[in-house]
């Protein structure tokens, strides 16, 4: 991949994750997410190896499906309502599909299994972009409509996701996959805090950006 190739694609992510995040209309905030999913596929892949091969495969998967159950609900949503509007999210039906796909794309139990598997695969850097900035325009959604979920759906998957990210790291003796577990069970704190304060939530996962990113330059150091 050429310079200028790499330049396209991280603004392609970054314009994505802004879109998504400055989005009151759910298509809008659709096109956002996709345009950072296709951005991240060439860096994914960019080792020339089977294993980079098949992380690009499962996290185009993963998103993919879960790209298409965001549109599924704000589509029902918008039928029901008639309202594009992200804030708008009222049929109960729709927000659950909406909360799966966010936690989807997130990478939070119970669909966590694709992340430590995609991050096994890819480079100490393009993990670090996964478990940081790929979680903002999902979480920054599910800021938005959490006061229509549940908070037995948010508290539920939050606890799993603690359960699964703590009993699944104990055992690792790779990296990349602990960190992915690690990933998973900050995610089960984020949403679980979603449930009762929003914004809390939010400064837990500024708190993890903040915390993991030396931590993956440094390993990154070391691997050198």
């Amino acid at each position: 991949i050429t310079p200028a190739s790499m330049t396209i694609v991280f603004l392609s992510i970054t314009i994505g994750t802004i879109m998504t995040m400055s989005s009151s209309n759910w298509l809008m905030a659709w096109i956002g997410l996709e345009l950072n999913m296709l951005a991240i596929l060439p860096i994914i892949s960019k080792p020339k190896t089977t294993r980079a091969s098949e992380a690009t495969t499962k996290y185009f998967l993963t998103q993919a499906i879960a790209s298409a159950m965001m549109l599924l609900s704000s589509t029902i949503n918008v039928w029901q309502t008639g309202n594009w509007n992200i804030l708008e999210l009222k049929n109960k039906f729709s927000t659950t599909i909406m909360a799966l796909s966010l936690m989807m794309k997130m990478g939070a139990a119970p669909i966590h299994f694709w992340l430590p598997e995609v991050l096994q695969g890819t480079t100490l850097q393009t993990a670090l972009l996964i478990t940081t900035w790929q979680k903002i325009a999902p979480v920054t959604l599910m800021y938005m409509i959490s006061n229509n979920i549940q908070p037995t759906i948010l508290v539920s998957a939050g606890i799993l996701s603690m359960i699964i990210g703590g009993l699944g790291g104990i055992n690792q003796t790779q990296l990349r996959k602990m960190m992915a577990y690690s990933s998973i069970n900050n995610l089960g704190w984020t949403i679980t805090i979603m449930a009762f304060s929003p914004n809390m939530a939010l400064m837990n996962i500024c708190t993890y950006i903040i915390m993991t990113t030396p931590i993956f330059l440094m390993m990154t150091n070391m691997s050198t």
